[in-house]
């Protein structure tokens, strides 16, 4: 019923057979998509938390330096502020959170 299949990895590039045996056992898991990655950067993907962006590697977030409404401290923030409305540091912020509840 199934037949050894190469296929070519989305990672590094390199052809991998996707033999019957591993065919059958994805569809008895109900998988409905062949593997896209080689064994080697399937585990290396798993190694570092399978995360996307290569194998976990995630970008830094840009922070914004802005001035908190409330205290008037200096601090960072992982968004651009557009201005209209307020912008708090941390602890000014978790205050107004806690505040509300």
């Amino acid at each position: 019923m199934y037949a050894d299949k190469n296929l070519t990895c989305r990672d590094c590039g390199r052809e991998f057979v996707f033999t019957a045996g591993e065919q059958e056992f994805y569809a008895s898991r109900g998988f409905q998509n062949e593997p896209s990655r080689c064994p080697e950067c399937r585990a290396a993907r798993k190694e570092h938390g399978g995360r996307g962006n290569g194998g976990g590697m995630r970008q830094p977030r840009e922070m914004h330096t802005v001035t908190c409404a409330e205290c008037g401290k200096e601090t960072q923030v992982p968004f651009r502020p557009s201005g209209d409305r307020p912008v708090y540091c941390q602890d000014c912020f978790q205050a107004k959170r806690s505040s509300r509840w």
